[in-house]
């Protein structure tokens, strides 16, 4: 039997609580006020504003191009309509890397201008000091290793990473570092199972998965690709819970059909 906690208001505690209750974490992405209102009424527990808006939202090949006002945009719309989820926030590309005074001023400025709850950084020792710096403001930090998007002109493509071992025992270590330098969860992408199993043992706080197998200790998927609006996008690891592409072709193409052969609108839908 599952144990299953009512949390009324989930913070960064209540995802440490579940990893200790043994509860999964479920966490979808959200970029507008209308989805984020269905998804936080549904229940879910993380409702992450992902640089992945770069790609679904505005159609860009890759999660570079967005910006941090775009960024603010997207997490301010979500944050308007969430009553129950932890909102979490991608430090967009160029925001933070290299500079840890330029990450925290991004991080404040996500926080003051939207209100959400937490931020989201790719990678791990090379960031650590952006992280710390961060923590000092006083703003919760979930790490994210493994396939990390903003870099793939580096790795060249988006392949599962951590197969070799150098790779992957930097990934344990890596996980380690986000842990002592204070992340309050860390997200696995695309990574073997076994590999995340290990990681998610070998450190407190809650470990992620997206594409990282079941022995983490929750899942991610962005909501898109969940629901069957993008259908370009095919790694096993989606599950698609709906064909939502098909049925709002479907409504479209019915709404057109009427409009033209003038059964839209009746004379009840007239004033």
């Amino acid at each position: 039997m599952s144990v299953h906690k009512e949390f009324k208001k989930v913070t960064t505690h209540s995802l440490s609580e579940m990893k200790h209750l043994g509860e999964k974490i479920s966490m979808l992405t959200a970029y507008d006020f209308s989805t984020a209102k269905i998804v936080d009424d549904a229940g879910i527990d993380v409702i992450l504003v992902g640089d992945s808006a770069s790609n679904v939202m505005a159609g860009h090949e890759t999660t570079l191009p967005i910006t941090l006002d775009q960024m603010i945009y997207h997490a301010s719309s979500v944050v308007r309509a969430v009553n129950r989820a932890l909102i979490v926030v991608d430090l967009p590309f160029g925001s933070y890397q290299g500079n840890s005074k330029e990450a925290l001023n991004s991080t404040i400025r996500i926080m003051k201008e939207s209100g959400a709850h937490a931020i989201k950084m790719e990678g791990g020792e090379e960031i650590i000091e952006s992280i710390k710096r961060i923590l000092t403001a006083g703003v919760p930090v979930m790490g994210h290793l493994g396939l990390t998007p903003q870099s793939i002109y580096k790795f060249g493509t988006y392949t599962v990473r951590a197969k070799e071992d150098a790779e992957a025992e930097k990934l344990v270590e890596d996980a380690k570092l986000l842990q002592e330098a204070g992340c309050f969860a860390l997200v696995l992408e695309k990574i073997p199972a076994g590999l995340a199993k290990r990681v998610a043992e070998s450190i407190e706080i809650p470990v992620i998965g997206i594409g990282a197998g079941h022995h983490v200790d929750g899942q991610v998927l962005v909501l898109h690709d969940m629901i069957g609006i993008s259908q370009e996008f095919n790694p096993r690891f989606i599950r698609r819970y709906l064909n939502l592409y098909d049925d709002i072709k479907g409504a479209v193409e019915n709404y057109i059909r009427d409009v033209k052969a003038k059964e839209f609108p009746s004379n009840k839908e007239s004033y």
